[in-house]
């Protein structure tokens, strides 16, 4: 996990969190998202940021999967790294590292953690999947030590960035009250409309609302 973690100045974190809102209020414009993010102002064009973030989205996807975490676990994960990159550029922090992160906190929100242990060396064969090494040089007391001391880095500086504010509601318990009131659990609607909440996570068109 060759991550890095900048962050910005605690006076800019502070600019940005009276710009975005703290408490729980993430509200953001389509043009602030678009046109004024961290990342734009370093200059980091839209096309390329919305690739970085379906890439963390992704990444999370599988990371949560091969934890055998919850898929509200993985959606709290991905709605963390949302938040964290609307004060935070992709160009001072590894998307990777900060995922990783956000799945650990995740874990403990949704209160289904997994061992730190478990998550670093998931995350790490995954992201260096090609090499056919990864597994056993993660082992290594050293190379361990130094990705662990990264990830609990990134966990400060990550609460930091959101304020501490872990609140997150997600759309799939009315959705379940919904389709037992309808009585569709059996229905392809139910499967449509579970893919569609899940969907609305890592399109970029819904970065506005998943947010909240």
């Amino acid at each position: 996990m060759a991550g890095y973690v900048g962050g910005e100045s605690s006076s800019s974190q502070q600019q940005q969190q009276e710009d975005v809102g703290v408490g729980g209020r993430w509200y953001m414009s389509r043009k602030e998202i678009e046109e004024n993010s961290p990342s734009r102002r370093d200059g980091i064009d839209l096309k390329k940021e919305t690739y970085l973030r379906k890439s963390y989205c992704t990444f999370l996807q599988d990371l949560g999967m091969r934890l055998k975490v919850p898929q509200v676990t993985i959606a709290t994960a991905i709605i963390f790294c949302h938040r964290f990159f609307l004060r935070q550029s992709h160009a001072r922090n590894d998307r990777r590292t900060i995922a990783t992160v956000c799945m650990f906190l995740a874990g403990k929100v949704e209160e289904t953690p997994r061992p730190l242990k478990d998550v670093i060396l998931v995350s790490y064969e995954i992201i260096h999947k090609k090499d056919q090494t990864a597994a056993q040089r993660i082992k290594q007391k050293e190379v361990y030590e130094q990705q662990k001391e990264l990830i609990l880095l990134g966990e400060r500086v990550v609460l930091a960035t959101l304020g501490f504010d872990l609140n997150v509601h997600h759309p799939y318990k009315p959705l379940v009250e919904a389709i037992k009131k309808f009585k569709v659990a059996q229905n392809a609607l139910a499967q449509v409309a579970w893919n569609f909440v899940n969907d609305g996570y890592d399109k970029n068109r819904e970065l506005p609302l998943c947010c909240l």
